[in-house]
């Protein structure tokens, strides 16, 4: 019996029954045969060597695209724990998913790991891909899973919770096996170890079991994996990069923010040069808002459970909120994790007409989230931070032109701090669990289309990945060292309306139910300013900068004069210091470019005689002497403005 396959490009071709991924690769072509390392079934991402079963759409996916990549992971964390248990009788083993740029592995061992385990590991590592052992995909019934894996704890347990899930009687499990070793999992695996092709260990940490710092603490091990020694190498480098790049380390050493263990994990304080640094961001948040029609509300950090009962955070946030406090006799309170529901009421406070829609409210609202210790990190995960919300309100008829408003806004945002290279992920309508009506969620996934085609901003589609409340776009960019990092968010929302009925007098004076529209464009000004740091390795742009100038007399003599020069630099609007401390001109300047000042400015014996100082911008080796101070700040204010 032959099946029919769709290829890509529409082409359809004839099979025989059992036909695998890798035969009708090595029909199309021995390169691309030799690339492949799976084969995506109807959406389905299977091994190469499985039987294709029936007429589908087939894409073969090879190891240079990201979803080759993250399959050659997956193997290589394979690998890992199979050079583990080879090393450590005893060891238990729990999971190891790939992840961006690479993989990792939690096990239960006597010991952590050292640095010398893990040369010993990568050593193991390399001689199971050198044997090119191939992975043999094999479904069991869960009940012998259990027994193949009695002395495996964590594993027993993954087993369980199928079990449970599916029911009893009957319930299957895949298992992978490549010659002793055997791991439980859902694959797709390369064809064999000899695929992961370039391989390197990075370190290893503690981490709880499924992230729940109330279960037994294990050893992870993280490594990244690539298609060559050329790829693996050049990803070293960039991570070298990015270690200089750290905004935690920059923070120190810039003096911006820091992470007192007093506070508590997750929690940040801001130091003056952050805090201008916050200004200066949060500042330009409110002036764009305003600039795109939107007004400013303002809301309180807790409120009562019933408003979050309301809305359904109770219902599917709570494991993200901190916990109640009992407050006016037996009222609950709850700190917010989100600041839709106030603005929510603020809409609710008055009837409302079609002629006052859209209404655009904004806020930089501080909010709390109980993230789990294991994913904090510096200012990009935090439990306390600032949202720069906004959520319209709109007619459907208004819909298509808000979204692309928000859209034209997070661009034009974005590029003003300096980012040009954008990507974006479309999510749409889940299968199953979603609310409000069919056509309106065509009409929004239309127009969130549409705005991104018109914007020309490259996306893809993420199918079903919409939540139950509406269809949104993630906007990503690119860093200066490649990385992508999601930024601005615009979610269409038919829930909140609905819990909270409200409405507006139409035009016919009937009552209306509004479409809502979250978006925060920064994501939030603690995470923005990480990337923002990184981005930039600290060198802020002049107009971002905390401090903009610095004036370096050259001898006490001149310290009156350095005053002057920075009282006219800071009455054009920019921020200056004066460095009188008792060190060397030499020692004054490379302090003001270790600390990465825009400008230096140099006043001496000339320059007060002619009213000039001489000028070093950032990047520039040279010293431009006897520049007129008033040309000297006519220059930086322009070179230093912000962009609105």
């Amino acid at each position: 019996m032959a099946v029919q396959l769709t290829l890509p490009d529409g082409s359809v071709q004839d099979h025989p029954d059992g036909v695998t991924g890798a035969d009708v690769a090595a029909g199309i072509g021995s390169r691309l045969a030799k690339a492949a390392v799976a084969v995506k079934v109807d959406g389905e991402t299977r091994d190469l060597n499985r039987p294709i079963g029936s007429d589908a759409t087939i894409e073969i996916i090879t190891e240079t695209t990201d979803a080759g990549r993250h399959v050659m992971r997956h193997s290589a964390a394979h690998v890992l724990a199979q050079a583990v248990l080879n090393l450590y009788p005893g060891a238990k083993f729990a999971i190891g998913p790939p992840i961006e740029d690479g993989f990792y592995y939690d096990f239960d061992v006597a010991e952590p790991f050292t640095p010398e385990d893990l040369e010993r590991i990568e050593a193991r590592m390399l001689e199971i891909i050198a044997a090119d052992q191939p992975f043999e995909r094999e479904v069991i019934a869960a009940d012998t899973a259990a027994e193949m894996f009695a002395d495996q704890p964590y594993k027993l347990e993954i087993i369980t919770g199928v079990d449970e899930a599916e029911g009893a009687g009957g319930n299957e499990v895949s298992v992978y096996r490549n010659l002793e070793f055997a791991d439980l999992c859902r694959g797709p695996h390369v064809p064999a170890t000899g695929r992961v092709a370039a391989v390197k260990l990075l370190r290893s940490a503690g981490a709880y079991w499924r992230g729940d710092e109330t279960k037994q603490q294990l050893q992870r091990i993280y490594g990244t994996a690539w298609e060559s020694k050329k790829e693996l190498e050049a990803y070293l480098n960039r991570r070298e990069e990015a270690a200089k790049r750290d905004h935690r380390k920059l923070g120190r050493e810039l003096d911006l923010y820091s992470f007192p263990p007093e506070l508590g994990s997750g929690l940040a304080i801001w130091h003056p040069n952050g805090g201008m640094l916050r200004k200066v961001v949060e500042d330009y948040s409110r002036q764009i808002h305003s600039d795109f029609g939107f007004v400013y509300v303002n809301s309180p950090h807790l409120a009562n459970a019933k408003l979050w009962e309301t809305s359904g955070h109770l219902d599917f946030y709570a494991e993200n909120m901190y916990p109640g406090m009992e407050l006016d006799g037996s009222e609950q309170y709850r700190v917010k994790p989100m600041n839709c529901p106030f603005h929510v009421l603020v809409y609710k406070s008055q009837a409302r007409s079609y002629r006052e829609l859209p209404l655009r409210l904004s806020e930089l609202g501080a909010v709390y989230r109980y993230e789990r210790s294991g994913v904090l990190h510096g200012l990009l995960r935090v439990r306390g931070l600032t949202m720069d919300d906004s959520h319209t309100f709109c007619t459907r008829d208004q819909l298509a032109d808000e979204l692309a408003r928000h859209l034209e806004f997070v661009l034009t945002l974005l590029g003003e701090f300096g980012f040009t290279d954008f990507e974006a992920d479309l999510s749409t309508r889940p299968e199953e669990k979603w609310v409000g009506e069919l056509e309106l969620w065509d009409i929004a996934t239309d127009a969130l289309r549409d705005a991104l085609v018109k914007a020309e901003v490259p996306f893809q589609v993420a199918e079903g990945e919409g939540a139950f409340y509406g269809p949104k776009i993630d906007v990503h960019i690119r860093d200066a060292i490649g990385r992508r990092w999601q930024m601005s968010t615009v979610q269409v929302d038919f829930s909140l309306p609905e819990r909270f009925e409200l409405e507006y007098a139409s035009s016919g004076n009937d009552r209306e139910r509004p479409v809502m529209i979250h978006s925060a464009k920064f994501g939030s000004v603690e995470r923005f300013i990480g990337v923002l740091v990184e981005h930039y390795a600290g060198a802020l742009p002049g107009w971002l900068s905390p401090i903009q100038a610095t004036v370096v007399p050259v001898a006490d003599r001149h310290n009156d004069y350095a005053e002057s020069v920075a009282e006219a630099l800071g009455e054009a609007g920019l921020r200056v210091h004066v460095d009188t401390t008792d060190e060397t001109v030499g020692e004054k300047i490379r302090r003001a470019i270790t600390q990465k000042h825009p400008a230096v400015l140099v006043v001496g014996d000339n320059d007060v005689e002619r009213h000039s100082v001489g000028v070093r911008l950032r990047g520039d080796d040279t010293e431009r002497r006897g520049v007129p101070l008033d040309a000297a700040v006519e220059e930086l204010a322009e070179a230093f403005a912000t962009p609105r």
